[in-house]
């Protein structure tokens, strides 16, 4: 400890830690005296009589408050770059720098108020005034997380804008040539959803991303029958309302691999609301059937099956949005149809015969493909090459005709 000038003063201040507080009576060691607030996130630690902070959440042990700091902004915001310590993280509800200031009028009584930039400790960066300046007054607002408090003004009005979205209905079936639309729905990205907001419309739409984009790998394989994808593809074909199902297979703990085996769709309408709510709450959050496989901005005949996985929000952030995650996945090529499949194909051309939403299939979908060449070029891919099935596959779509 340097005696005198101004150099010296300043390493005093500089070296003043936890354990000195602990050390002169300013802070007591004890569980759960410490906590951090930070864009509606909270954030507690025990204070040891080591000065070490050990966060509660997951037992990580940390030397100063701007480690703990750091590490736990970065969770909530990963551009962040320093973590504030002294001034974010507080003690019985007061901030560390406070007790800092308190130390240095006791010990220091004839220095001049030190600026508040130069209260960093020993081993903790200087932090930019007018950053710490940002994230105190934020924090001041949130004495109990509130996400809308923390919420930027460009934040909230993207967040108005997902009110207004509302479930969208395919349009009428019209004359024929004129392909199925449904009203666009502009999808949000995730980084402007924040955390769960009781006020934000369930029914909004969020792209979904790569696992390179945010620098990890995809921490399953998934392989899909073509047995399924078919069953599947003419499902959606049948009508122009959503269609839900399940997925079922087998799941191998050794190799990480997800195998879908079979499919096994809903004879119910979501339009209906006595007869699918039960489903539509169940299986999945209500969505537009857009873009199914009539999407206008699909240019050939295949559907495009785009299978995703929400990926959960880390266990210390529980009230996070989870991440759709673009799922790659490998095609199992079947040998032959299994008789599940032409049963369950039948008993939706049953389910959906006569039914003002399904597909009029000898109609146009393009100049020269009616609704019915669509659905068939779409299932060519997915057909096993064993022709033993195709006259029944051809009587499945002669009810079709008969049914629209």
């Amino acid at each position: 400890k340097a005696a005198g000038g101004t150099r010296g003063a300043l390493l005093t201040r500089r070296g003043i830690t936890l354990r000195v507080l602990l050390r002169d009576g300013l802070l007591e060691p004890a569980r759960g005296v410490l906590s951090i607030y930070y864009l509606g996130k909270k954030f507690v630690g025990d204070l040891g009589a080591d000065g070490t902070i050990t966060w509660q959440e997951t037992g990580q042990v940390f030397n100063s408050p701007s480690a703990w700091a750091t590490h736990c902004k970065r969770l909530v915001n990963p551009a962040k770059k320093s973590g504030c310590g002294w001034a974010s993280v507080r003690y019985k509800g007061q901030k560390l720098d406070q007790y800092k200031a308190a130390w240095l009028r006791q010990h220091q009584p004839n220095a001049p108020p030190p600026a508040e930039e130069s209260l960093a400790s020993e081993g903790e960066e200087e932090e930019m005034p007018e950053e710490e300046e940002e994230e105190v007054t934020r924090e001041g607002r949130m004495p109990v997380p509130e996400p809308a408090a923390a919420r930027k003004p460009e934040e909230k009005s993207k967040k108005q804008q997902c009110k207004s979205l509302g479930r969208c209905a395919p349009t009428d079936h019209g004359p024929p040539g004129k392909r199925l639309e449904s009203k666009p729905r502009v999808p949000v990205r995730y980084c402007t959803l924040g955390t769960r907001d009781s006020a934000r419309n369930p029914q909004t739409l969020v792209e979904v991303t790569t696992f390179g984009a945010i620098n990890k790998f995809q921490p399953f394989n998934v392989a899909i029958s073509s047995n399924v994808l078919l069953l599947l593809d003419f499902h959606s074909h049948l009508t122009r309302s959503e269609v839900v199902g399940y997925l079922g297979g087998r799941w191998d703990t050794n190799t990480q691999l997800l195998t879908v085996l079979r499919a096994f769709p809903c004879r119910t309408r979501l339009g209906d609301a006595e007869a699918a709510s039960a489903v539509e709450e169940e299986l999945h959050p209500p969505a537009s059937p857009l873009p199914g496989p009539y999407y206008p901005g699909n240019p050939g005949v295949e559907s495009k099956i785009a299978p995703f996985w929400v990926m959960p929000p880390p266990e210390q952030r529980p009230n996070d949005y989870g991440i759709p995650m673009e799922v790659e996945v490998a095609y199992i090529q079947d040998g032959f149809l299994t008789n599940d499949v032409l049963q369950e194909m039948t008993l939706l051309v049953e389910f959906y015969k006569g039914a003002p939403d399904l597909v009029k299939f000898q109609e146009l979908w393009s100049q020269d493909q009616t609704y019915l060449d669509k659905l068939k070029g779409s299932l060519a891919s997915r057909t096993p090459k064993d022709q033993s099935f195709t006259h029944i596959l051809e009587q499945i779509y002669s009810l079709l005709k008969l049914s629209s």
